[in-house]
């Protein structure tokens, strides 16, 4: 397979940000992932696969992905399959990329005084 084309558009209005070129289909990132280039950090939201029709079969052309610019916080961790921020073993957690929680959602969550267990938590 030739490179694949990467489109990272802003989310708020699809303004084309940068294209990237890639080899391998693994390598995009899905929503809730962030993505690092060089100094800059992108909390990806949506990705969009984009086709055209070539000898009458669609093939993939090119990947839109929907981002934020936003630094991964230092507290996100990969936990079930997925990033979370904060301790995810709390049961107000979101459990998601995008907010860590009700009760203190700037964080940190070393410094929360209403930590619970999950009841749960697979």
């Amino acid at each position: 397979m030739t490179a694949l084309r990467i489109e990272l558009r802003r989310i708020d209005d699809d303004r084309l940000i940068t294209t990237l070129e890639v080899a391998d289909l693994g390598k995009v990132p899905h929503p809730g992932r962030w993505l690092t280039l060089e100094e800059r950090s992108f909390l990806v939201l949506q990705r969009r696969h984009r086709y055209r029709l070539c000898n009458g079969r669609y093939e993939l052309a090119s990947i839109a992905l929907q981002v934020k610019a936003q630094r991964q916080p230092a507290d996100a961790r990969y936990w079930n399959g997925r990033w979370v921020i904060g301790d995810p073993s709390c049961r107000f957690n979101a459990r998601s990329p995008l907010l860590r929680c009700a009760v203190l959602p700037e964080g940190p969550c070393a410094r929360c005084a209403h930590y619970a267990a999950a009841p749960h938590l697979g």
